[in-house]
């Protein structure tokens, strides 16, 4: 799997947890699963952070 192909797994990922999240609290879901899906959302924000990091530097070294 490319790095490209990782960078955007992720963004995805990240993306997809937001859309859920939002879904649920414009539905008037449990605050609880929308508050597990932020927390969620923030992990993989950070995880995709660090991913996009370290392709850039492996990409220039």
């Amino acid at each position: 799997m490319s790095s490209n192909s990782l960078v955007l797994l992720a963004c995805l990922a990240v993306a997809v947890v937001l859309l859920l999240g939002l879904v649920n609290m414009m539905r008037g879901g449990s605050a609880n699963v929308s508050q597990k899906l932020m927390r969620l959302r923030v992990l993989l924000q950070f995880l995709a952070i660090i991913l996009i990091m370290g392709v850039v530097w492996w990409r220039s070294a």
